[in-house]
């Protein structure tokens, strides 16, 4: 269990993370805790201690917290690698494709991807199209290193074994596919049975019978993420502490949830005990990289008068939105599960150079400032979503 001691032990960041104000320094203390678990990869250990820490957070501040826990086949990654030229690269497999034969194949293909091409339709087309035996991928994100992609598709894996390997390894993968060398790939992962939980708060409103308002943030990733996952929790956090002073009008219900790189598998699982929320409910999405260093933050939403209040609220919180996409625009991430429903929603998304990069950490990845005047306007706006 993390102790208030540990916690600042492992934050000792903050000792150099320049707070001004009390929201910063709240925002410098939880950050510190995050960045402290380990990975966040959902059924892991890290995973468990950011669900405790988050709970015993908001406990602390007088909330009532519950764990919803669902099963899954956790994939355990075995030795992967591919060989060339007596070289060998180790990487990490895509978690919704297969593995290949225990001896591995030769017949291969090197392509590069980075994160967001998992949200591109000819990604899955290129994947149920290839008769390759394995690709083999070099990532490519905006900073160098293993960017891993998301499994979308984790419940229903399909096309060829994936290798995921860093990008330094893609122009000798590329040189030698081009002429022709023997490239041989491993992969090998083992599913096992495994739990894991989102943080679900329930504030009751002064009306029961008005349609609820969720506000959600991921609480799972590949790495530590501290810039990716970081800014939607301090978001979360600050709503929830908000609310507990300001007690809705109506039902506002907080789920931060695992799952999230899996194909959103946290969210299924929260919607499966909620049927039809996604369109009785109005939902605020807290999503990645809010006030990552050097971010761009967006506001994406289907209804205007979901995206125009949150704006508002972010320009007298002192942090404007850089962009209001168009209603058209299909957001990422769990959001995008509202939006294909037809719900009403409103999300906050940012830029990130080191997103799903194992770089992400304190302190160069975030923007303290930026993620406290984010999370005080985000605050703001949920306040008025839920007032009479």
């Amino acid at each position: 269990m993390l102790t208030r001691r540990s916690v600042l032990l492992a934050g000792a960041a903050l000792m150099t993370m320049a707070a001004d104000t009390p929201d910063e320094a709240r925002a410098a203390e939880w950050l510190a805790a995050w960045d402290s678990q380990g990975t966040h990869r959902t059924a892991t250990p890290g995973d468990q201690r950011g669900a405790d820490w988050l709970a015993e957070t908001a406990r602390a501040m007088g909330a009532s917290v519950a764990s919803e826990t669902f099963d899954l086949q956790r994939i355990d990654p075995g030795p992967s690698f591919v060989t060339v030229d007596g070289t060998r690269i180790d990487g990490v497999p895509l978690f919704d494709a297969p593995n290949t034969p225990p001896g591995g194949v030769s017949d291969v293909a090197v392509l590069s991807y980075g994160p967001r091409a998992v949200y591109a339709a000819d990604f899955v087309q290129a994947r149920r199209a290839s008769t390759a035996g394995a690709w083999v991928v070099p990532t490519a994100g905006d900073a160098p290193g293993l960017a891993l992609l998301n499994a979308e598709h984790f419940n229903a894996p399909f096309g060829p074994p994936v290798l995921q390997v860093p990008s330094e390894a893609n122009d000798l993968l590329f040189a030698a596919a081009q002429r022709k060398a023997r490239l041989h790939v491993v992969v090998d992962s083992t599913r096992v049975p495994a739990q894991a939980s989102n943080t679900v708060v329930l504030i009751p409103g002064r009306d029961r019978t008005r349609p609820p308002v969720v506000v959600m943030t991921p609480r799972s990733s590949w790495y530590q993420s501290t810039a990716e996952r970081g800014g939607g929790l301090v978001c979360w956090l600050e709503v929830l502490r908000a609310l507990l002073a300001n007690p809705p009008g109506c039902d506002t219900i907080l789920i931060a949830n695992s799952g999230h790189e899996l194909g959103h598998i946290g969210l299924d699982a929260f919607m499966a005990a909620r049927a039809g929320w996604e369109t009785q409910a109005r939902w605020v999405h807290f999503g990645a990289n809010i006030g990552a260093a050097n971010s761009k933050l967006a506001i994406m939403s289907g209804h205007a008068d979901m995206a125009a209040p949150m704006a508002a609220a972010l320009r007298q919180a002192g942090h404007p939105a850089d962009q209001v996409a168009p209603t058209t625009s299909v957001p990422f991430g769990e959001s995008r599960d509202i939006h294909r429903a037809g719900g009403r929603y409103v999300t906050l998304v940012g830029s990130n150079t080191l997103f799903h990069l194992p770089q992400d950490r304190l302190l160069h990845a975030v923007d303290l400032p930026a993620i406290a005047r984010i999370a005080a306007g985000a605050a703001q706006m949920v306040l008025n979503l839920t007032r009479p």
